[in-house]
């Protein structure tokens, strides 16, 4: 459904009115299209005093075809440079008297970042800090770059990267995503990256070429959406849904050039069905395993039936766990391979009349984060996305004022797209994202519900 106040606001009569009345004020997103660079202008670089990353960011920068500009050029107000992306390297900050250095980066070059720009601060995970006083000073990054993110405003993202020591070169996959359009609805949020080297795909336009992905409730909105935007990636893809939605799913199978699996996942016999499926199959076996099906059966938890309750954990949770363990069981799900879950900013903030729900999406973020540590062990990792408000067939039946709601109570002042969810799913699925694991990243414009 189109959001016409974003597009009213965004005309030239909107854009005074707007600024008059001091109403919210949403930006138009840069948004990735096939042959764009990373980003539409030079990075700022900048670093606390020892950090470990600055080197490996700029060598990787400067690979990728990526302008970079050490700080201490021309700041801002007066013309100068204007900056796709702010990068500070917060690694070396041991203790909170060097938090100064942040301030010293950023007061200067704050005006400098263009519209729908990026700010990124990398530093050490508290958890692996070598003193209390540097994870003190590391864990307060992340109060930073939140409010960063609400601040800055004009489409700007701003994200927190953690980098385990030995992990400096597994940051290309993760950079490449955060700076570029592909991550235009993803802010404030806090990325983790362990150590190892995953290596580089053969073409970055097309990482999952050779690799099987399956999708389930692939038939509309966010799932063909990561149907189409894995197959765009290269993967050959399996859209799964249920038998009543044949037609829609054929014709996204017919778009991706992949194949339709017609299976209700609740029922018992499910999991041998798609595993008897995917053995038989040309890969023997499956590369990509996204978890997307889901459905509503919202009333408060006094109204609500047991079926309502059942039904709703038994597609959202109990499902995907049924699924994962029996193609883990089988050997079904290749070495290097990659299984993302779809949850939701209710099972993080919760939501009234959607008690079920949010009880499914937060036991979603449960699997993954229980499950990362063992399936490392078999080179396999495990993530989540977890979607606010995006713009979908379901949100577009909502009431007006909760419509509107959901739209503007963000940073971005606007609804996602089904394509924001995919592109972070594809960046989770990407060959060189083998060492982020156990991660749950909101695509939600940084949403006021919620962490």
């Amino acid at each position: 459904m189109a959001d016409r106040y974003a597009n009213f606001a965004n005309s030239g009569l909107g854009r005074t009115v707007v600024k008059r009345l001091g109403l919210p004020d949403p930006p138009r997103l840069r948004r990735h299209r096939p042959g764009d660079p990373i980003t539409d202008g030079p990075v700022l670089l900048g670093a606390a005093p020892g950090g470990r990353l600055t080197e490996p960011i700029r060598k990787l920068l400067s690979g990728a075809g990526v302008p970079v500009v050490p700080a201490g050029g021309t700041a801002t107000d007066d013309g100068g440079t204007r900056h796709s992306a702010l990068i500070f390297d917060a690694s070396g900050i041991r203790d909170s008297g060097q938090l100064r250095s942040l301030f010293e980066f950023f007061h200067p070059y704050a005006r400098s970042v263009k519209p729908s720009g990026r700010v990124i601060v990398l530093g050490t995970p508290p958890e692996l800090a070598a003193s209390p006083k540097e994870a003190t000073a590391q864990r307060s990054l992340e109060g930073l770059t939140r409010s960063i993110g609400k601040e800055f405003g004009r489409g700007t993202t701003s994200q927190l990267v953690y980098v385990a020591p030995g992990g400096e070169d597994a940051l290309e996959s993760t950079l490449r995503f955060l700076l570029s359009g592909r991550s235009a609805y993803v802010s404030g949020q806090v990325v983790r990256i362990g150590a190892g080297d995953p290596g580089d795909p053969a073409d970055w336009e097309r990482p999952l070429d050779g690799k099987l992905a399956l999708v389930t409730g692939a038939a509309r909105g966010i799932g063909a959406a990561i149907a189409r935007t894995l197959a765009r990636d290269g993967a050959d893809v399996i859209a799964l849904d249920v038998p009543a939605a044949g037609d829609a799913l054929a014709d996204v199978a017919n778009t991706t050039r992949g194949r339709a699996l017609q299976l209700d996942l609740t029922a018992a016999d499910a999991p041998a069905r798609l595993a008897g499926y995917l053995a038989a199959g040309p890969h023997a076996g499956v590369d990509i395993v996204v978890h997307n099906a889901g459905i509503t059966r919202d009333k408060t938890i006094a109204r609500m039936t047991p079926e309502h309750w059942d039904a709703v954990l038994g597609v959202n949770l109990s499902a995907p766990e049924r699924v994962t363990d029996v193609l883990l069981e089988r050997g079904l799900i290749h070495s290097g391979g990659r299984i993302v879950g779809v949850a939701s900013i209710a099972g993080i903030a919760g939501n009234r009349g959607q008690t079920n729900y949010a009880t499914s999406k937060a036991g979603v973020i449960g699997m993954v984060q229980s499950m990362a540590p063992t399936l490392l062990g078999h080179g396999i990792t495990i993530n989540a996305v977890a979607p606010g408000f995006i713009e979908t067939a379901m949100t577009a039946k909502m009431p007006l004022g909760l419509r509107e709601a959901g739209r503007r109570l963000n940073s971005m002042s606007q609804g996602g797209l089904p394509i924001d969810v995919a592109e972070t799913i594809a960046w989770f699925a990407s060959p060189g994202s083998a060492t982020i694991t156990g991660n749950v990243v909101r695509v939600c414009g940084q949403s006021l519900l919620g962490a």
